[in-house]
């Protein structure tokens, strides 16, 4: 069979889910669900990912997230191999965790967001040991489901910072006690009625409306693989320059001075390069005549520095929030 097509653009938005080698749980231990969202965690802040919704079965796990810096297969491939080389150092294992590699669904986001959701957080209710139970017990499994994000959406006061509840409870009244109720009520219904909402997946790659498959076909064709490179390189130009001046307007110094003078501030401009302009530490390297790896020791040292120093954090959100404005 044909490898799915993988459509990757800034912005973009993905049903992901990665199944274990020969259908094998990817989970041994409680303890290995926890290291597995941390490691979500810090990918998620590396690379900029907006993160809707999870879940964690035995033997596979279902994202739904968003990619400004059109980035999906770089999150991937660090999130994938983190997770991979922690479960084969703890069980003394070696070899391939996952059977080939993830799938990922192009999703329309103002059509299909909730919905799939729902779906989402509706597959500890499908496995076939719960769905032969009597509805009541459906019910109470779903929603006391510890791995999950749907117990986070219902009840604030589980929520993880990586994840964005917002914008799917926007549809149902907010964020607030209003839309949680009307979003639990949402999922109970669904849990009888709904379908299997991937089956309408073009290619088992798009789901949308015919308007987002015909836009979304037109940018395939309009560029082609000699293309694409040249595409993501105008991208990344874009970022770095609206990077660059947000954090000169920020700290009052010159750009020149933000990519040749050691410090705070230059280690800063690395990482937000890196997480939200979707360079690699090589391109970051290049920019301020540093070896790639030295890149990678700073910002090392940066995500070190922010948990001690408050002060740092709330500077990084700062310049997050402008240039993501």
């Amino acid at each position: 069979m044909a490898r799915s097509l993988r459509i990757q653009y800034p912005g973009a938005v993905y049903h992901v889910t990665h199944r274990g080698n020969e259908r094998k749980d990817i989970f041994a231990s409680d303890h290995d669900r926890q290291q597995f969202l941390k490691i979500l965690s810090q990918g998620q802040q590396n690379y900029n990912i907006i993160l809707h919704c999870y879940v964690l079965m035995d033997n596979h796990f279902h994202f739904l997230l968003e990619t400004p810096a059109g980035n999906l297969s770089d999150f991937m491939r660090y999130f994938n191999i983190t997770y991979t080389s922690f479960f084969n150092r703890k069980y003394k294992r070696c070899g391939h965790l996952y059977q080939g590699r993830f799938k990922s669904i192009l999703v329309e986001k103002e059509t299909y967001l909730s919905r799939l959701s729902r779906y989402i957080h509706l597959n500890p209710a499908r496995t076939q040991r719960i769905k032969d139970q009597p509805l009541k017990n459906q019910i109470k499994h779903l929603f006391t489901y510890p791995w999950s994000s749907l117990g986070e959406y219902l009840n604030p006061s589980n929520r993880k910072s990586m994840i964005n509840y917002g914008y799917i409870l926007n549809e149902f009244g907010g964020d607030n006690s209003t839309g949680r109720i009307a979003y639990k009520k949402q999922i109970t219904l669904d849990l009888t009625s709904q379908t299997a909402i991937l089956d309408n997946a073009i290619g088992h790659s798009l789901l949308g409306t015919a308007n987002f498959i015909n836009q979304t076909k037109n940018k395939i064709t309009k560029h082609r693989d000699r293309e694409r490179p040249a595409i993501g390189q105008i991208f990344k130009y874009q970022a770095q320059e609206k990077i660059l001046t947000v954090i000169s307007e920020t700290t009052n110094l010159t750009q020149k001075e933000i990519l040749t003078r050691a410090g705070l501030i230059r280690q800063i401009a690395m990482d937000i390069l890196y997480r939200i302009g979707g360079l690699t530490n090589r391109e970051i390297g290049e920019i301020m005549k540093i070896d790639y790896s030295t890149v990678s020791v700073h910002r090392t040292r940066l995500r070190k520095k922010t948990i001690s120093d408050k002060a740092i954090s709330i500077l990084i959100k700062e310049i997050e929030a402008k240039c993501q404005g």
